[in-house]
């Protein structure tokens, strides 16, 4: 062992970025804090759990989130193939049960000889001292000590967004006379199980739904709300008709009750594979508890529903990508301040979703293992979903950063333009296939890859 790099959180960045070095002959010290000190969302102490949506989004090769599960892919993402062998019923999209996950990534943390997991919090950078270099992966709800820390460090403000967590219910709780399997544009039986509410029943729902008390008393300010993760009462004070036209849209649904479209709907999504509970799909909430129970109980099925886990909201802190970080994610700040290379991985470097997560472990990974071996990374095209990302993420033109998912409005324009949308999604798909193709090339070309080695 020539090196040890220590990694900071034990989350979908740092478990990857983990396993990503130990497969190139990297020793890590992988740190989580969890179980002794629990962050106000998570539940357990295993590594990668997921705490918002289970959904890591569409598999469709012609959509953003799918390009990027073709470079995950492509880059033997450790985590990923086992988001695959996790997988519960969720359409076009790849759902997992979240707790056959967790437990499958903890055991092969575990069965790595070259990472070492320590149940211990990185209170400070000075805790990063003596390591060759440091990954930090701690996610959105960093502990306050760390950021003071960073804060101190970098002399730069945090910027911070209300993140909310949806509710779940139990499968056995709900009335299957209601609720009818579909999926939207599908006929027969489908992945989801939808609510369909009439006229009456969502104006009813509604008006109780802006009544409510909620657990955060002041009024948010939009800038304070991460626009994917919307409260759906925020939505609703936006418009009474806004969730009907958003997370509560009828299109494509056909209740086999009436044989017509609902007036709104609610999909509801599996949360493991036995079926034994399932996510309200965009209802992400800062209902007091109390509170939930009473004004979901008026979905349409939902009057008996037993819930498994309320919505809860939560602080999220990000740094300032633009200003802070450099294509490599290693972070810019004095080279006293942690003693090794700082970089960042996951949603504490201001980018978003479960996937991007685990793509920005692996970019850390090659990272660190190519400035340990003396290798000049190979840079990242800009067509691929996470080159675009990056250079969004990292351009110091970037005025007030908000974080950001993969999609293609932050791609390259094509030249010549394609007019057709199915078309030109395809085209983006293609073009991000054909450039991933010469970057893993290059990183085989350097000894960064190699496609031939275990997993």
């Amino acid at each position: 062992m020539e090196s040890r790099v220590a990694i900071a959180g034990a989350g979908l960045a740092g478990s990857e970025a983990a396993l990503q070095l130990a497969a190139r002959g990297i020793a890590v010290d992988l740190f989580e804090m969890r179980p002794a000190v629990q962050t106000p969302v998570h539940k357990g102490g295993d590594c990668a759990e997921l705490v918002c949506s289970n959904s890591l989004k569409s598999l469709k090769p012609e959509s953003a989130a799918g390009m990027l599960k073709a470079e995950l892919a492509a880059l033997d993402s450790f985590l990923y193939a086992r988001a695959l062998d996790c997988a519960v019923p969720a359409g076009g999209a790849l759902a997992v049960d979240r707790d056959r996950f967790s437990a499958a990534v903890t055991a092969a943390i575990g069965a790595q000889p070259l990472i070492r997991l320590v149940r211990r919090e990185v209170a400070s950078l000075d805790d990063l001292a003596g390591y060759e270099a440091a990954i930090l992966a701690t996610g959105p709800l960093t502990s306050d000590s760390l950021a003071a820390s960073l804060g101190r460090a970098l002399g730069a403000d945090y910027l911070a967004f209300y993140d909310a967590a949806a509710p779940i219910v139990m499968a056995d709780s709900l009335d299957g006379s209601v609720l009818f399997r579909q999926s939207r544009y599908e006929e027969g039986a489908g992945d989801y199980l939808n609510a369909p509410f009439t006229k009456e029943e969502y104006e009813r729902f509604i008006d109780a739904l802006l009544g409510a008390r909620r657990i955060i008393a002041r009024e948010f300010e939009s800038r304070d709300l991460f626009q994917a993760c919307q409260p759906i009462e925020e939505i609703a004070r936006a418009g009474r008709d806004a969730p009907r036209f958003g997370p509560l849209k009828p299109v494509g649904l056909t209740d086999p009750r009436t044989g017509r479209r609902p007036w709104a709907a609610l999909q509801l999504r599996a949360e493991n594979a036995e079926r034994t509970a399932y996510n309200l799909v965009g209802f992400q909430t800062n209902l007091a508890f109390p509170e939930q129970q009473r004004v979901f109980s008026l979905i349409p099925g939902l009057a008996q529903a037993e819930f498994a886990r309320f919505g809860v909201m939560h602080r999220n802190t990000f740094l300032d990508a633009p200003r802070l970080l450099g294509a490599d994610l290693r972070l810019r700040m004095p080279a006293d301040a942690a003693g090794c290379p700082v970089h960042v991985a996951g949603q504490l470097g201001g980018t978003e979703g479960y996937c991007e997560a685990l793509r920005s472990g692996v970019h850390c990974a090659l990272a660190v293992a190519a400035a340990l071996r003396g290798i000049e990374l190979p840079p990242l095209p800009r067509q691929t979903a996470f080159g675009a990302l990056l250079a969004y993420a990292t351009d110091p033109a970037t005025a007030d950063y908000q974080p950001m998912h993969v999609n293609f409005g932050i791609m390259p324009p094509l030249d010549p333009p394609v007019r057709n949308k199915g078309e030109r999604y395809r085209a983006y798909s293609e073009r991000g296939a054909a450039a991933l193709v010469g970057y893993v090339a290059a990183l085989e070309q350097v000894g960064l890859m190699d496609r031939g080695r275990a997993r």
